[in-house]
């Protein structure tokens, strides 16, 4: 959801997504509520973040609530670490509507936190 929230404020930003423990498919969830807000991540694959350890990267953004203690190292050149930290909705349980609830919430705050980081960090002024 990162990713695709990122990319829609500015289409020209380069902006990857990996993981520490990457899934085998986007979550149906996510592409759903993101379909809601009129943004398609069902195209999206996940990928690890260690193909990306070694690259030089002007932000590494870690969202997920544990990432920031179990993120690898990066070895190649990071201007900025930063980590906006959210709990992971795929770990909810219950009705497919409180689950759908929980994806909506997490991408809700995903968004107003990751606006107001591209508003003072990236955009042109």
């Amino acid at each position: 959801m990162t990713q695709g929230l990122l990319q829609s404020f500015d289409p020209s930003l380069e902006v990857h997504s990996a993981g520490t423990k990457p899934t085998t498919s986007v979550n149906e969830y996510a592409i759903k509520v993101m379909a809601e807000i009129g943004i398609d991540i069902s195209l999206n694959k996940p990928k690890s973040v260690s193909i990306y350890l070694g690259e030089n990267w002007d932000y590494v953004i870690t969202v997920c609530g544990s990432a920031n203690e179990f993120c690898p190292i990066f070895y190649g050149r990071v201007k900025h670490r930063i980590h906006i930290g959210f709990d992971d909705p795929s770990l909810v349980t219950g009705s497919e509507e409180h689950i759908l609830s929980e994806f909506r919430h997490t991408r809700d705050k995903i968004k107003q936190r990751l606006f107001k980081f591209y508003q003072e960090n990236l955009k042109e002024s």
